[in-house]
């Protein structure tokens, strides 16, 4: 790296005539900056995607060689994927004059950003955002060393008086991986969150509410056919069902991951829900054949929104892709909120495709879900893509013959009235 400063240069240098700031560069990054109060070492750098500048010190308390040598350092870290200006507060932080020992605050932070290079930008935030809002402010200055159960046990009791359980027991195995990190690194002698056991109300997970009678699908299928809203939102609420992806990874489609000639839908891995290795590496698309009924309402959307970057564009932005969570609010317009979600399509399609007799592999690829028993999911890489394409094309099929009466009693059709099973929709064809 060529340096271009010398200590002449330093000591001679001064702002712009205007008064303005003046930068005198040194190479990689580092520069002087000198102005009308003072002379400032700083370096500019890129991190995650953003450029931050970091702030070495002043000039000439810190020397041009002293410069120099943080200078590196801070290359150093960053070539290590150690964000400079972060490690710095860690620093500060450790020092701090409440610590007997290191705070949990200072531990914490460190731990997080050891374990957030594992783990997507999102779900780090929302790790990060719960340790800033119900733990730093009662236990991050405490000495990790000397924070005791009963304190921690306190600090979760809080959240559950909100009626957050699941959120309590997500912060305490956050405390838990803290506290560990800690033991690891010689600040803390056990986990204390291990004492714990059976402190908090159990909780269990809820699953998303769906229909699976065919008789009360039809009546959705028909209600979301009649919905007034916006043909960008009319549209994206009709495809819903016929794709069974996520409400992100919908309502998040791009034009360019379309291929009309193919009728297959390419959605790269930084917009499904992965790990952070698989989306930094864009390792794989999940591709969804498109049955006839999803090609008509795509090209019936087209040339409204063909122009722009997404398919289902945003209402006061068309840059921006629509909300995740519009289907949700349409749906709760018609008086489903308590039976069905937009993510609620893709349980309802599994159990039906299930009970239909389709391939359970073919229907978890279609879900986009990883095999649980690692050692098979290894050996099995299918895409059965073409036993997938025909697969949707029934269900679009079948949902057709369900939103056009078959399954209501209140509305003449070939089947009188009765329910179609799925057998009894092949033979009807």
């Amino acid at each position: 790296m060529r340096r271009l400063l010398n200590d002449t240069t330093c000591r001679n240098a001064k702002p712009n005539p205007n008064g303005k700031p003046k930068k005198y560069t040194d190479g990689g990054g580092m520069y002087l900056l000198v102005g009308k109060t003072g002379k400032y070492w700083r370096y500019n750098y890129k991190f995650a995607g953003k450029f931050k500048t970091y702030a070495i010190g002043l000039y000439p308390d810190i020397s041009l060689k002293e410069a120099r040598i943080l200078h590196e350092e801070a290359r150093d870290l960053l070539a290590k994927d150690i964000d400079p200006m972060a490690y710095k507060k860690l620093q500060r932080l450790s020092m701090s004059r409440y610590s007997g020992g290191e705070t949990f605050e200072t531990v914490a932070r460190e731990w997080f950003l050891v374990w957030s290079k594992e783990h997507t930008e999102r779900h780090a935030s929302k790790v990060f955002a719960r340790l800033e809002n119900d733990v730093f402010p009662w236990l991050g200055n405490r000495a990790v060393k000397d924070i005791e159960p009963p304190e921690i046990l306190l600090v979760l009791n809080r959240i559950v008086s909100r009626g957050a359980v699941e959120t309590a027991h997500r912060v305490k195995q956050s405390i838990g991986q803290a506290f560990r990190y800690a033991v690891a690194t010689g600040k803390a002698e056990r986990d204390k969150t291990q004492d714990l056991k059976g402190a908090l109300p159990s909780y269990r997970k809820k699953h998303f509410p769906a229909i699976t009678d065919p008789k009360q699908l039809g009546h959705l299928l028909r209600v979301i056919d009649d919905y007034h809203g916006s043909l960008v939102v009319r549209c994206a609420f009709r495809l819903a069902p016929l794709v069974m992806l996520r409400p992100s990874e919908l309502t998040g489609a791009e034009w360019s991951e379309i291929d009309f000639e193919r009728a297959l839908w390419s959605i790269p891995a930084k917009r499904m829900k992965a790990s952070k290795a698989v989306k930094d590496e864009n390792a794989y698309f999940h591709e969804i054949p498109l049955s006839r009924q999803a090609i008509e309402i795509l090209q019936e959307i087209q040339p409204l929104t063909g122009r722009f970057q997404h398919v289902f564009t945003g209402t006061r932005d068309r840059r921006k892709p629509m909300n995740a969570s519009t289907i949700n609010i349409a749906l709760r317009r018609l008086g489903y909120q308590d039976i069905m979600t937009a993510h609620s399509f893709r349980a309802t399609a599994s159990s039906l495709l299930n009970e239909m007799g389709f391939n359970p592999d073919a229907i978890e690829r279609q879900l986009a879900h990883t095999d649980k028993n690692k050692v098979r999911s290894a050996y099995n890489r299918a895409q059965y893509l073409e036993e997938r394409r025909d697969m949707l094309q029934q269900w679009a099929d079948y949902l057709d013959t369900l939103k056009n009466g078959g399954g209501d009693d209140q509305t003449e059709n070939k089947t009188s009235g009765k329910v179609v099973s799925f057998n009894q929709f092949k033979k009807s064809r």
